[in-house]
């Protein structure tokens, strides 16, 4: 009988498809939902901001016009303190010659993709400082808050419309911030005789809304506790929150400092800041039930 790759496979060259899988990631979307970025090369941002409205009285014929006080404020972005995100993979110069793929630029695109993700999560759902580390988007100082304390309702989205119209945000630059939980049983809303409250539109171009507002639908929202488990919505303006930017996700080969060990390596460093130009765009709406 003749051999053949049936009966001796193991002579037989595997076929490795030239393809590296990548698994299914939350993408990017602080970024996209378009605040107002500031580059910078590394010193902090002072962005200058008026204070509240002077006294407007009203002054008879030759009384004296009384001194108005103009108060200032600014805010602080990417102080000298801020960290970055910083990551370093070395690998050996045997397996970036064996590998079937272009292994530095896999590499690449697995630690700017993690990277980014940090970032994301430090400029949405991030309790720090604002000193070391980025405050983020759920836990500004100032903004307006709404308990809901049970199932997220249109009422209440509605509610928080009303906080931003009351504050005198730009409505066209309104966004929403929602769990993929807490959308989905949004649009399982029903009336009495069965029909869905939120029906979608033939003509649209498939972006969520909600009362006009388009939605980001994003599991970065985190939901707390175990029996009773809670989760935050936000409706804000993102014209009103500025972002430094010091370093997008950067990559740098280093062929040299590892040469003892014949190895490369990839680092991979990031440095950002956020915060609300006018708090009040911004309204959280706070104890959601998890679904």
């Amino acid at each position: 009988m003749a051999e053949s790759t049936f009966t001796a496979p193991q002579l037989t060259a595997e076929q490795v498809q030239h393809l590296l899988v990548q698994p299914l990631e939350a993408q990017s979307v602080f970024l996209a939902a378009g605040p107002r970025i500031f580059d910078t090369n590394g010193s902090q941002v002072r962005i200058p901001k008026l204070g509240g409205p002077t006294a407007r009285p009203w002054i008879g014929e030759g009384e004296l016009i009384p001194d108005a006080d103009v108060a200032f404020d600014e805010i602080v972005l990417l102080p000298s303190t801020m960290k970055s995100v910083k990551t370093l993979t070395r690998f050996s110069n045997e397996l970036a010659r064996q590998s079937v793929v272009n292994l530095t630029t896999a590499l690449q695109t697995r630690l700017v993709r993690d990277v980014a993700a940090t970032i994301d999560d430090a400029l949405i759902a991030g309790n720090g400082d604002g000193i070391t580390t980025p405050k983020g988007l759920l836990n500004y100082n100032g903004v307006q808050t709404i308990a809901v304390a049970g199932v997220l309702s249109l009422d209440n989205l509605l509610d928080a419309w009303g906080a931003a119209l009351s504050a005198n945000v730009n409505m066209a630059s309104l966004r929403w911030f929602l769990t993929p939980g807490t959308f989905t049983g949004l649009r399982k809303l029903k009336t009495t005789t069965g029909e869905y409250l939120l029906q979608p539109d033939p003509t649209a171009d498939g972006v969520f809304r909600l009362w006009g507002a388009p939605v980001t639908v994003t599991p970065r929202i985190p939901i707390t506790g175990t029996t009773t488990r809670a989760t935050k919505a936000v409706l804000a303006d993102f014209s009103q929150i500025a972002v430094a930017r010091d370093l997008a996700p950067s990559v740098v080969v280093l062929d040299q400092t590892f040469g003892d060990y014949d190895q490369l390596a990839l680092r991979v460093v990031a440095r950002y800041d956020a915060a609300p130009m006018n708090a009040e765009a911004v309204v959280v709406l706070t104890g959601i039930t998890a679904t």
